[in-house]
């Protein structure tokens, strides 16, 4: 069903006409979105598998052990539609030894997740900031620090004319409103958020990240924003309790249907089409995160039982191996921090769990090495990978 989602507005920039297009505010009308049908099974099934998501993180003994790892899962495939090429491994291995191959697309993605634990920090202290512009301009200041962008004014909302692909506005797939456009749209959308539509609160997720897209706010970084508008959402309503749910997945294995919906949205008023779309990456995400949390449980389960049973392992030994699900790479220095202990000792429990092939060296180099919880990080690593030439 067709229906007008904006307004065109004409102007000219470098010397050429431009139709920007500012989005009427949400909800959807003309007629409203209703989930019903179709779209409330993909809902009832989208809601469930998120339900399950809650519980798989709720079994482990530390709370630590799967946000470390699906924060940092989401960061990367976030990044990665976005065209950086750092893996999961790369990030990893950075974390552990602060060096890098590609140090500017790692730092991205570590940016991501200091701008997620920043605004969570924010939303969880009652003297912090709600869920606002202000939250997600002091988001994107931390997201663009020091990176590719970080000269467009990181933090502010544009003053000048955007677009998205082409190499100019004339040329563009798609020019976002003008800048004296954008407050008004983004105040619409913050009072949106905090009103009372009667919309389920995942769909009403999916419907805030294409506004954010369209309204496009930043001169950088505005997809990854508005994909971490999502999860914010997602723990904001209290769907989940932390944020394990990884939604770019689903973005990143579809993402010329992404695209394709987004626009829909502006060029028709699909929001049906999206809903649909963005209801099935949810439930296909947390299905996924499902599956990985299940397998990372079993895994360090099994793991600890053979590393606390076996004749030759000692304390240290242990309390290393319960180290590695938030450091799956160490060194020699980071495990005697880690550990608050000696060198020797430190050795000789990286040496255990080597003799256990818990860890795997993973340099071939007699000095500065690096040990990976190799098992662990290639199941949490799945789908994070890039083919390089």
């Amino acid at each position: 069903m067709a229906r007008t989602t904006g307004t065109y507005s004409v102007s000219t920039v470098a010397g050429e006409k431009v139709q920007a297009f500012i989005p009427r505010p949400l909800p959807p009308e003309g007629p409203p979105l209703v989930i019903e049908g179709n779209l409330a099974k993909l809902h009832a099934e989208a809601v469930a598998a998120v339900g399950r998501l809650e519980v798989a993180g709720a079994m482990v003994p530390s709370p630590d052990w799967f946000l470390y790892g699906f924060v940092r899962k989401e960061a990367v495939v976030s990044s990665q539609i976005e065209g950086t090429q750092a893996t999961l491994q790369d990030v990893v291995a950075y974390e552990a030894t602060r060096q890098s191959d590609r140090p500017a697309d790692v730092e991205e993605v570590c940016n991501y997740v200091d701008a997620m634990a920043y605004a969570r920090k924010e939303l969880a202290n009652p003297k912090g900031l709600p869920l606002c512009v202000r939250l997600l301009s002091a988001v994107h200041k931390r997201l663009m620090k020091g990176v590719r962008g970080s000269d467009k004014h990181p933090g502010t909302v544009r003053t000048s004319q955007n677009w998205i692909g082409g190499t100019r506005p004339g040329t563009a797939r798609f020019v976002p409103p003008p800048p004296e456009a954008v407050p008004e749209a983004l105040a619409a959308l913050e009072k949106w958020l905090h009103g009372d539509d009667p919309l389920p609160p995942l769909a009403k997720a999916g419907l805030a990240h294409v506004q954010f897209e369209t309204i496009h706010p930043f001169l950088d970084g505005n997809g990854r924003i508005g994909r971490l508008l999502i999860a914010l959402l997602v723990e904001h309503w209290k769907l989940l309790s932390s944020p394990l749910l990884y939604v770019s997945l689903g973005f990143k294995r579809h993402r010329q249907e992404y695209y394709e919906r987004l626009n829909a949205v502006r060029a028709s008023g699909d929001w049906e089409g999206w809903t649909s779309f963005f209801l099935e990456c949810v439930r296909e995400s947390a299905d996924d995160g499902v599956a990985t949390a299940r397998g990372l449980f079993s895994l360090v389960g099994g793991d600890r039982r053979k590393v606390a049973e076996h004749t030759a392992s000692t304390l240290m030994a242990v309390r290393l191996f319960d180290l590695l699900p938030t450091h799956p790479m160490v060194t020699l220095g980071r495990s005697i921090e880690l550990l608050k202990t000696s060198k020797p000792t430190a050795v000789k429990a990286i040496d255990i769990l080597r003799q256990m092939e818990v860890l795997h060296e993973i340099t071939g180099k007699r000095r500065d090495r690096v040990y990976a919880y190799k098992t662990y990080l290639d199941l949490l690593a799945k789908d994070t990978g890039i083919t390089r030439g």
